[in-house]
């Protein structure tokens, strides 16, 4: 069996994490390492390595993904004034753990483009 990535281990309570949402296909735990005032990552409980490699049976939980992303943002109080998802796709997008996941930014003004 494979080793399990960093957010399977956090979705397993093997790492600790600040959860803020679980649902039944997804977990979301703000970042150690924010990048904005709000900076929470939104992970599907079953490990896809990245949105590149989601088969159509994942659409339902990309779905959940979004409006998972969207909870969590009214609940942090950025709907309002706006915030960012973001979503690294292999090495040259920025993907640090393979292992498919979102990442809600916001609590300020977000620049463009972001980098």
């Amino acid at each position: 069996m494979a080793d399990k990535t960093l957010f399977e281990k956090i979705r397993d309570r093997e790492i600790p994490a600040t959860i803020v949402h679980e649902d039944d296909h997804c977990l979301a735990f703000r970042d150690i390492a924010p990048q904005a005032p709000v900076h929470i990552l939104v992970v599907p409980k079953k490990p896809i390595p990245r949105v590149g490699l989601a088969e159509p049976e994942d659409q339902a939980v990309l779905g959940c993904l979004l409006l998972a992303a969207a909870k969590v943002a009214r609940a942090e109080g950025i709907a309002e004034s706006g915030y960012r998802l973001v979503i690294n796709n292999g090495p040259h997008g920025g993907e640090a753990v393979p292992h498919l996941h979102v990442h809600l930014l916001g609590g300020r003004q977000l620049d463009w483009p972001p980098g």
